[in-house]
């Protein structure tokens, strides 16, 4: 018979709880830091080895050294469109590949965040303009912006990377940033997504660290592996620099997001933990 922490492990590869909590809904964290905005960013297909401690990419092991890495992080599945949905929705949405396409009404982050006065915009690399719902555009994939999938989301608040503030105190309440494949790791070499993060987050990173605003590094899968380990970072003046061992993935995350900002908790995310181990007292 497997032990508890054998099985709470594997339910958090598996992307649910195991079978005796599976109907439990988790009570909100009261108790999480105030945080003015949030910014995501999403990397693609790389495991929790290629990126920590890797000589390839210093400004990411930089972020590490200066905030909390969650060493026991994971993809939820694979391959990247459902990991990228259950991160904006609590679900995949019954997605089981990149197909293009796709067409959601249900709740998701941004509808949530709108119905509480707050706000959301996502911004990705190489989309031509706001709104667009084409399937790819240069370095562009729709499969990798799960807020033009709903059609609860406003086309305004789907928009290129190159309207991302330069004044970052107008941030959006939420934010998610997708690079494009040469940049995000899909395509392009690990050295290209470090070189490509520092050049256009890192003023951002110095602002947060005197402001409550928080970076959330992650990635959407390790491209296929059974483990499906990643890397999470998070890094802002609320967080307690060190490596945090509790087992998350996409939607503890998700649920993080929705415990500092009051909302109710999406699909999944319901069922699991609110990260609470990286806070400042």
């Amino acid at each position: 018979m497997l032990s508890l922490s054998i099985a709470c492990t594997l339910s958090v590869l598996l992307g649910y709880e195991s079978s005796a909590h599976a109907a439990a809904v988790i009570p909100a964290n009261t108790h999480m830091p105030t945080i003015d905005h949030i910014v995501v960013v999403v990397e693609e297909n790389h495991s929790y080895n290629q990126i920590v401690g890797s000589k390839k990419a210093p400004y990411f092991n930089q972020l590490i050294s200066n905030g909390a890495l969650f060493t026991n992080s994971h993809g939820n599945t694979h391959p990247s469109q459902p990991n990228y949905l259950a991160l904006f929705s609590g679900s995949t949405q019954g997605i089981k590949d990149d197909r293009c396409g796709k067409s959601f009404s249900t709740e998701n982050l941004a509808s949530k965040l709108i119905q509480k006065k707050l706000s959301f915009k996502g911004y990705s690399e190489d989309m031509p303009r706001a709104g667009y719902t084409g399937c790819s555009s240069g370095g562009y994939a729709r499969k990798h912006n799960p807020w033009v999938q709903f059609n609860n989301v406003p086309a305004s608040l789907n928009q290129p990377f190159t309207a991302f503030p330069k004044d970052f105190s107008k941030l959006p309440t939420v934010s998610f940033v997708i690079p494009n494949h040469q940049n995000d790791m899909h395509d392009g070499t690990i050295q290209e997504a470090d070189q490509w993060l520092k050049e256009n987050l890192s003023s951002y990173v110095a602002w947060a660290k005197t402001h409550r605003s928080l970076l959330i590094v992650t990635w959407d899968e390790d491209d296929f592996s059974k483990a499906n380990r990643i890397p999470t970072i998070f890094i802002g003046p609320m967080v307690k620099p060190g490596k945090y061992s509790e087992a998350i993935n996409h939607y503890h995350v998700l649920r993080t997001i929705e415990d500092i900002y009051h909302v109710s908790a999406l699909g999944e995310s319901a069922k699991v933990h609110a990260i609470s181990s990286a806070w400042k007292k």
